[in-house]
């Protein structure tokens, strides 16, 4: 039998699920530590954060199940046209499917067609795979933040033009 494999807008009923799918795949990456959106108190309340004017979250789900997301978020102080991939994680079961690359993809393509013309991201050496995914989707390495995430713990930035 298929998995039954679903994207949609982020839901308040997302939030508890979410939170723990973030936090758990930060613990299981040894990137649970201060400085990261683990201890953001935003992440309690993603549905919430993602009203913000400019912004968009996707939910994943298999089988009906929430199984992690991935946004687009307008981070202060980044340059003109330019928006953030933020919070792109996913339970254990889910990756490896592609899944992750068909949200950033349908991320970088809501942010294209509401007048984003360059993604930026932050990340850490701990998530290697993830890294290794953004650059085959085509994101380059930049030598300083972009910004203000607020994020201090992520070392490795990067972006794409759209």
């Amino acid at each position: 039998m298929s998995a039954n494999i679903n994207i949609r807008p982020i839901e308040q009923k997302d939030n508890a699920i979410l939170a723990s799918v973030i936090r758990t795949a930060l613990t299981e990456f040894g990137a649970n530590k201060p400085g990261t959106v683990y201890y953001d108190p935003t992440t309690d309340a993603l549905f919430e954060l993602f009203q913000k004017p400019g912004s968009y979250y996707f939910i994943a789900t298999i089988n009906n199940e929430v199984v992690g997301g991935c946004g687009i978020f307008p981070t202060e102080n980044l340059p003109q046209g330019t928006c953030e991939l933020v919070k792109l994680y996913l339970q254990t079961n889910a990756r490896g499917t592609g899944l992750g690359k068909q949200l950033m993809e349908k991320s970088m393509q809501w942010a294209k067609e509401n007048g984003y013309n360059q993604v930026y991201l932050e990340s850490m050496p701990e998530l290697a795979k993830a890294v290794s995914i953004y650059e085959k989707v085509g994101f380059s390495r930049i030598n300083q933040p972009l910004g203000n995430s607020g994020h201090c713990g992520c070392d490795i930035w990067m972006t794409k033009q759209l």
